[in-house]
């Protein structure tokens, strides 16, 4: 499902324009990639949780030349679904249901 057929179904759903949820999707999307590059996770209650991970340096190939590069320690932003989340996925529920 792309951004637009995102966009789309929420707008059918609640008869909110298009181009008013399209706001609030890329403003939603704006804030989560804000508070990340802060380094703040985002916590939402029964979907999951947006957080930055910490990954050490490490020794890495450049297999092309066959040298050994280092890789700095840095962040990366990661998703954790919810428990209820992952088990409506497991169960293969519609989330309608």
């Amino acid at each position: 499902m792309t951004k637009a057929e995102v966009v789309a179904e929420i707008a059918e759903k609640t008869g909110v324009e298009k181009v008013a949820v399209q706001a609030s999707v890329e403003a939603f999307m704006k804030v989560i990639k804000q508070s990340l590059a802060k380094g703040d996770n985002v916590y939402l209650r029964g979907f999951g949780s947006f957080v930055v991970k910490r990954r050490a340096e490490k020794t890495g190939r450049n297999i092309s030349r066959n040298t050994t590069v280092i890789i700095p320690a840095h962040n990366v932003p990661s998703f954790k679904p919810a428990k209820t989340f992952v088990d409506r996925v497991k169960k293969n529920v519609k989330v309608g249901e």
